[in-house]
């Protein structure tokens, strides 16, 4: 069963791969719609018994489309001999972080205090690099007025697909559903993740893990949890950030937008993200600033306040599960079922409390420890790797605990340099600042469909002030 598996999807990869190889603007495509269906698909595959190197493989399709495409456009440049834009600080940011990213994964881990193994600085490496890979990626595409129209098209249609199939989803489908249908173990064994959300299982040698954690949001006071969006993503975050680039990027004042604008804009406020709803807010306040019109001000105000009366709202409406029993004995041994009373706005809410606690832990450690751990200590990487935990949830202070101050601020000033090159292009801009403001409290490169879509987006937003290769042969 392995070799036909195996065949299939090389046949699949190997289409895929000669229409990006033709032209590698359709890996942004790809990317656009098969990143909003990986999980889901992975997690499918996994139960219906495909496993181990077999499912790896399937799952490095992302990596293979962006090494073909950047293989591509370099030899194109290299044929034209000249660079399909023209080198400029960003550029030389985006090159500085990956070599001292790559430096950092040579650099023994005793060296830096480090405890990552082989395979987590091999993780890290991976995480750090794909965002300079699509970056580059994006500079050498030519996105006219009119593609851009119809990346915002796809990005509104996929947005709208992923957020109707989440709200069918919590209300129709049963929790219990999810505690059985292959997801936990798919994150656990396949993926490494060590979650305790609702539906713990204890494993032979004493292992316990479940659901995420993020899967349902807990109100405390042993009450029902209500159920989030999480749809094809398996994470009311990762659905919340492709809505709110399919907002920023595509809404128009046509009906057909409008209307897949409303279903996405249900999508986000079903997954009960409301960091997600403030970066929206702060998207449209950059978009009102570069367009220096009200109206996005306004809309953003208007984001605001329903930001602000969904909290209340949302609780009355939300549908609802039960933890079950093995859940509640699980609670009680950790000391986490007691009758705790919180709102979701309140300062001692647990969501709030740990990303703010994180992210001053993970402050207080780069500034202790300015030199960094090395790549494989930080995240989502640590914890897929049973790596002591030196920094999680926001990727500047991964950055900072990872690649040490330097890499911290290589980062940030690549980054900023990136969105202050890429204002032209309005709305990839406001994207690109929302997306900014949410790794602030949140690892958004965790997300592959944010790693490959947006930072793809963004260098081809960037400038080329040069012809294109394709241009000047004809």
């Amino acid at each position: 069963m392995t070799a036909v598996e195996l065949c299939a999807y090389a046949l699949v990869l190997a289409v895929a791969a000669a229409f990006v190889w033709r032209r590698p603007l359709v890996a942004l495509y790809v990317f656009i719609v098969g990143l909003a269906l990986h999980n889901a698909v992975m997690a499918a595959l996994y139960a219906a018994g495909v496993r181990g190197t077999t499912l790896t493989a399937i799952t490095a399709w992302k990596e293979i489309l962006l090494a073909v495409a950047l293989v591509r456009v370099g030899l194109d440049a290299v044929a034209a001999r000249r660079l399909p834009f023209r080198w400029s600080t960003v550029d030389s940011l985006a090159v500085a972080f990956a070599v001292l990213t790559a430096v950092y994964a040579l650099i023994p881990q005793s060296v830096l205090g480090g405890a990552a193994g082989h395979k987590a600085v091999a993780l890290g490496l991976r995480h750090d690099l794909v965002p300079v890979g699509a970056f580059f990626l994006g500079r050498a595409l030519l996105l006219t007025a009119a593609e851009l129209r119809r990346i915002g098209w796809t990005l509104l249609g996929v947005g709208a697909f992923v957020a109707t199939l989440g709200l069918i989803d919590v209300y129709a489908v049963s929790i219990g559903w999810w505690r059985t249908n292959g997801v936990i173990d798919y994150f656990h064994r396949h993926l490494g993740y060590d979650y305790h959300g609702t539906g713990v299982r204890t494993e032979p040698g004493g292992a316990v893990y479940g659901l995420p954690e993020n899967f349902i949001y807990n109100v405390g006071n042993n009450e029902p949890f209500l159920r989030r969006l999480v749809s094809t993503f398996l994470s009311p975050l990762a659905s919340g950030y492709l809505f709110v680039v399919a907002l920023l990027l595509g809404f128009r004042l046509r009906a057909a937008a409008a209307a897949l604008s409303v279903v996405v804009a249900a999508g986000l406020l079903w997954t009960f993200s409301r960091s997600s709803l403030v970066a929206l807010a702060g998207g449209l306040v950059v978009l009102a600033l570069l367009r220096r019109r009200p109206l996005e001000l306004a809309a953003a105000a208007a984001v605001v306040g329903v930001a602000i009366a969904w909290v209340h709202v949302f609780p009355k409406i939300a549908p609802t599960g039960h933890f079950t029993k093995v859940d509640l004995v699980y609670q009680q041994a950790q000391g986490k079922n007691g009758p705790t009373e919180f709102g979701a706005a309140s300062e001692n809410e647990p969501s709030l409390h740990e990303h703010w606690a994180s992210l001053k832990a993970g402050v207080r450690t780069t500034v202790h420890h300015p030199q960094g751990y090395g790549l494989g200590n930080v995240g989502q990487t640590a914890s897929r790797t049973g790596t002591p935990l030196k920094a999680g949830e926001s990727n500047y202070t991964e950055f900072g605990v990872e690649l040490g101050i330097v890499g911290a601020l290589l980062w940030i000033a690549w980054n900023l340099a990136a969105l202050v090159a890429a204002r032209r292009e309005l709305r990839v801009a406001a994207a690109f600042a929302a997306i900014l403001a949410l790794a602030i409290q949140t690892d958004v490169i965790g997300d592959p469909w944010v790693a490959y879509c947006v930072w793809c987006l963004v260098g081809a937003a960037v400038p080329k002030s040069v012809l294109r290769v394709h241009e000047r042969a004809a």
